[in-house]
């Protein structure tokens, strides 16, 4: 059986239309792949801490988990967001099925060496047991990336991360799911989708700014999964809800990375 973790971060989260789940409910159904789906919740989860008046730091661009930030996190991500994406399923006509990286010490998690950061974790193991058992059961699986180490503390784990760590464990493609058709660059005279690439073209394009913002960690992480055997990388653009479809059919959609490998454009 062939698996596809798809990850959607919560930026593009409010932006997905029906067509979108509809079309990973098509793909469950065909038989093509089984999804897995993991998800963020960033911009929610700062919204709520404004919202409580919880203060809230960040260390290098990324978030100081506090016990306190640590409650306000799982509330969003596996409370809310987490049975939005369920219910969005549904709607579908899929069986979605919510669960956090804590329900069945699904995310067994370690805790990061950056002690600036707080409560934030690495994956250690995935049981992917669990994923198995709600798969066979015509499930799909939406995973909260909250996970837990061995002593039972909760620990707040970055969504790329998470998805990069399930997509290892099940030996699945991973598809990062964003607001652009891909990696933009310049050729001649105007931008194109860079369709593959590779770790060493990447960094070249960090380095003259063409991958920028939030594309420099995705684009990275990427890279990581592929280093930890994950078969296969692709960003794609979840507004175009047929992307991922069209990326089970062949068709040229997003930008596919590879440790080495030819590059191609459109």
């Amino acid at each position: 059986m062939e698996y596809v973790v798809i990850k959607c971060g919560g930026s593009i989260f409010s932006q997905l239309s029906p067509a979108f789940y509809r079309s990973i409910v098509q793909l469950h159904n065909k038989g093509d792949a089984q999804p897995v789906l993991v998800h963020g919740g960033g911009p929610l989860i700062s919204r709520t801490l404004s919202r409580l008046q919880v203060e809230t730091q960040f260390v290098d661009g990324l978030r100081v988990t506090t016990e306190e930030v640590l409650e306000v996190a799982e509330m969003v991500l596996s409370g809310s967001m987490n049975k939005q994406l369920v219910l969005n399923l549904q709607q579908q006509g899929g069986k979605g099925f919510g669960l956090s990286g804590v329900d069945g010490g699904l995310l067994q998690a370690i805790q990061s060496d950056n002690a600036e950061i707080g409560l934030v974790g690495t994956v250690k193991n995935v049981q992917v047991s669990i994923l198995h058992h709600l798969i066979d059961q015509g499930f799909i699986p939406v995973i909260s990336p909250i996970g837990i180490d061995e002593k039972g503390k909760k620990l707040n784990i970055n969504a790329d991360v998470a998805a990069a760590a399930v997509a290892q464990a099940l030996q699945a493609k991973l598809c990062y799911i964003s607001d652009i058709p891909g990696i933009l660059v310049r050729k001649n005279g105007r931008k194109t989708v860079l369709h593959e690439t590779t770790s060493s073209q990447i960094e070249q394009l960090i380095a003259d700014g063409t991958i920028t913002g939030g594309m420099i960690p995705k684009v990275r992480s990427a890279l990581q999964a592929l280093k930890n055997q994950v078969p296969e990388t692709v960003i794609l653009n979840g507004l175009e809800p047929d992307s991922l479809l069209s990326f089970y059919q062949g068709a040229a959609v997003g930008t596919k990375i590879s440790l080495t490998s030819e590059v191609g454009y459109v």
